[in-house]
């Protein structure tokens, strides 16, 4: 058994840096297309000559400077994020269903912008604070719950799923009564970049990279925490509160990629999931791989949704959801067939 635990921890380095530098060689090659497809496209040289010289036509140079540069790097920042929270959220409820958009995490950050949109109207600030708080609440909700309750993993997200109704609810009344206040609320709840805007990332970035950053460095306890509370409390880890630690970056992550891209579905459940099975469970490896690989999937798709239907959009999170829904289905009978063994 021993062999076996560390067999799955301990993946060969050269394993790791091979997968590294393919995902980022197809991170950058998909944002480069990013920026040359779409209803208009563009040649890649025109790209990269505007891109580095400062070439060609204005219009050209308008359409990349002003739309596809935010949209592209708003789709890496919340691929990223979204990903890795539903990472933070699977160890932090020890349940691998978990994700931002299975326990009322998205509904919760969706809830309160659009309260900030009602009450604070034209003030980003605002949204992001409010989407952040909405997020954790929601998180921190379904946590006492599931240990009031002593639930099992099932019980947590038919919890989660009661959560995100009563959160969606509450985000449908405001939207009625309070029409002309949410006027891109379609887009905000399917998910999307084509509305993303600079302003919007220079506001975002630090909050997802620092989040980033602090969960790789929690690596370690994450991986202590897995061993079970009993465990992890005898070697002095302090478990309750290192787990309202990580729903707390769950929640900054959540919240700041719900700024850019709106209720993004699945992919906190599909990306960490895939990079688990091929790299192991050590989570020092597994939060940037995650990352990255979180990343390559939402640039991915936000351009497939561009060049699919061309000259018409389709929005991203419509793509994600084809993509994720049977892979949510997957793991539910995978799971179920474990339990019966």
């Amino acid at each position: 058994m021993r062999a076996s635990s560390k067999q799955s921890i301990r993946t060969p380095i050269k394993n790791i840096w091979g997968i590294t530098i393919g995902l980022l060689v197809i991170l950058v090659a998909l944002f480069f297309l990013s920026l040359s497809l779409g209803a208009s496209s563009f040649q890649l040289k025109e790209t990269w000559g505007y891109l580095l010289y400062g070439e060609g036509e204005a219009v050209i140079g308008n359409i990349v400077r002003l739309i596809r540069v935010p949209r592209s790097v708003g789709a890496v920042l919340c691929g990223s994020g979204l990903a890795v929270a539903g990472m933070l959220l699977q160890s932090a409820l020890n349940n691998s269903l978990a994700a931002p958009g299975t326990i009322g995490v998205n509904s919760g950050a969706g809830f309160l912008v659009v309260a900030a949109a009602i009450f604070f109207p034209g003030s980003f600030m605002a949204k992001t604070v409010f989407a952040f708080i909405g997020a954790l609440l929601a998180a921190l909700l379904v946590f006492m719950i599931a240990r009031k309750t002593e639930g099992s993993r099932s019980k947590i997200i038919l919890t989660g799923v009661a959560v995100s109704s009563l959160l969606s609810a509450g985000s449908d009344t405001l939207v009625t009564l309070y029409p002309d206040s949410v006027m891109d609320r379609t887009s905000f709840f399917i998910g999307g970049f084509a509305h993303t805007q600079g302003r919007v990332l220079i506001y975002v970035w630090p909050l997802i990279i620092v989040s980033l950053l602090v969960a790789w460095l929690l690596g370690k306890q994450m991986n202590v925490l897995s061993l079970g509370d009993e465990m992890a409390e005898s070697l002095g880890l302090h478990t309750k509160r290192f787990r309202f630690l990580l729903l707390f970056l769950a929640a900054l992550l959540a919240g700041a990629s719900a700024c850019i891209g709106g209720l993004l579905g699945f992919v906190g459940l599909v990306v960490p999931h895939i990079v688990r099975m091929v790299i192991g469970t050590d989570h020092r490896r597994l939060i940037p791989l995650t990352a990255l690989a979180g990343s390559v999937l939402v640039l991915g798709c936000d351009l497939l949704a561009r060049v699919l239907f061309r000259p018409f959009e389709l929005p991203v999170g419509i793509l994600l959801s084809f993509l994720g829904a049977p892979f949510f289905l997957f793991l539910i009978l995978k799971h179920k067939r474990r339990v019966e063994q």
